[in-house]
């Protein structure tokens, strides 16, 4: 109950200030006060509900790390860490929250004058635990008219459902049970067994967190409204740039707007470009977990992205005088593969569960790394059985083609439910069987919430 009373706390700042700036800015002749005070109440909702959000979920981490800097001085804390449970969904609601309110201070939405429907809007429950991180200018303004029942939204919604049950439960909960025991245990392995953990985890966090978005994108269809997507093939990314225009795309976003932009984005000089691009980087990093690990994960991110621009002139020098076509099947498929094992990379930062263990698995992987160790039959044991591994495998051939499909602009969701009756029965009752038949649960296998739930 006491974790309710936050969100509903988060609802009443933000909603009492984007009150007080609508109010001032209809008042006020002084336009010198007028700016003034509008700043004051954004700056004071938003540092509340960043206080809150910092003591709930890095307390601990500042502490302990405030602890140890003392120490090598010297110098000793007294104990203050508390026995802190972070509350489910505290990163989403408090930033969709803080996203509201900066948009009412820059005039792209009206305060919302009706508290029971804004507070719908910050807890609106299908996307309130782990996104996507819904828009004001989105959400709110779909509840400025009543919704009805409509066959083809349920149709549509539970259709988008059963696909994020099949991502979740078929694809990134098998590939768990396979990868968890093995990562957990990784200087016990062999180097390859463990990259090869590593790239199914690319795939099991994808089509996690793809998953719930799409269970929750599905669930506010059957009720009337329209969420943002969250991903759109995103390893099918020809650079890190496009990669990270399709992944988790709301909060990519929400950062592009809120924070990058604030700094200054690209208008003050390719420097304070830099500058802005690995800050924003380092602190979506730090809003995944409190952990060196996600910092460092951010940051490479951010230096792909510097050096992507960087090397941007350069790298079409160096095509142009290879003579390398770029539109051609086989260079697509290069770049992609490179994309895809640049950002893999990456998740060993954020699988690990902290540096020193990212570090000593990177150590263990290049201190065991024997390619044809693959070919033996003793790495093929680690998927359990032959059926273990054809399920993985099959499962994410068809995630990587529905994903093709969407990346030429093919809504295949709409193509199946333009089909007759028979064909539409068939591809729900194979979704359905092959959710019953090789999804993870029931007896034999550990049940598991979904990944992003810890953020």
């Amino acid at each position: 109950m006491e974790y309710a009373s936050l969100i509903l706390f988060s609802t009443c700042t933000t909603y009492i200030s984007a009150q007080v700036i609508a109010k001032i800015r209809k008042r006020s002749n002084n336009n010198i006060k007028k700016i003034t005070i509008e700043k004051i109440s954004l700056i004071i909702c938003i540092i509340i509900n960043l206080c809150i959000l910092f003591f709930f979920k890095y307390f601990n981490f500042i502490f302990i790390n405030l602890s140890l800097l003392f120490n090598k001085v010297g110098l000793q804390l007294p104990s203050a860490q508390f026995d802190i449970i972070l509350p489910v969904g505290i990163s989403f609601y408090t930033f969709q929250a803080i996203g509201y309110i900066i948009d009412v201070y820059r005039g792209e939405i009206k305060a919302e004058k009706n508290f029971l429907k804004y507070a719908l809007f910050v807890s609106f429950f299908p996307q309130l635990v782990a996104g996507p991180i819904e828009r004001s200018k989105n959400l709110l303004k779909q509840f400025e008219h009543p919704t009805y029942f409509n066959v083809d939204n349920a149709r549509l919604g539970l259709f988008t459902m059963a696909y994020g049950l099949f991502l979740k439960m078929v694809v990134a909960d098998n590939i768990g049970n396979i990868i968890d025991p093995i990562l957990a245990n990784y200087h016990e392995h062999h180097g390859m067994v463990v990259v090869t953990c590593i790239v199914l985890f690319a795939f099991q966090i994808y089509c996690d967190f793809h998953g719930y978005t799409q269970i929750a994108i599905g669930g506010a269809k059957v009720l009337g409204f329209t969420l943002q997507e969250n991903f759109k093939s995103p390893y099918l990314a020809k650079n890190v740039k496009e990669f990270w225009r399709n992944w988790h795309i709301s909060l990519t976003s929400w950062f592009t707007d809120y924070l990058y932009i604030i700094l200054g984005g690209n208008r003050k000089g390719k420097i304070r470009k830099y500058f802005n691009t690995i800050v924003t980087f380092l602190i979506s990093g730090l809003w995944h977990g409190a952990s060196w690990a996600f910092v460092v994960w951010g940051g490479i991110n951010g230096i792909y992205l510097i050096l992507h621009d960087i090397t941007n002139t350069t790298r079409e020098k160096i095509l142009k005088q290879l003579h390398i076509n770029t539109s051609e099947t086989g260079w697509k498929l290069l770049t992609r593969i490179g994309t895809f094992l640049l950002i893999d990379y990456t998740w060993i930062y954020f699988r690990a569960g902290g540096l020193k263990q990212a570090i000593s698995m990177q150590k263990h992987i290049l201190g065991d790394f024997h390619i044809q160790y693959i070919w033996g039959n003793q790495f093929w044991t680690m998927f359990g059985s032959y059926i273990n591994l054809l399920v993985i495998l099959l499962s994410i051939i068809v995630v990587l083609a529905i994903d093709y499909l969407q990346y030429k602009g093919i809504n295949w969701k709409a193509q199946v439910l333009s089909q007759q009756i028979f064909f539409r029965w068939i591809t729900y009752i194979l979704i359905l069987f092959f959710i019953l038949m090789y999804g993870a649960y029931g007896a034999g296998h550990e049940q598991t919430q979904f990944i992003y739930f810890q953020f």
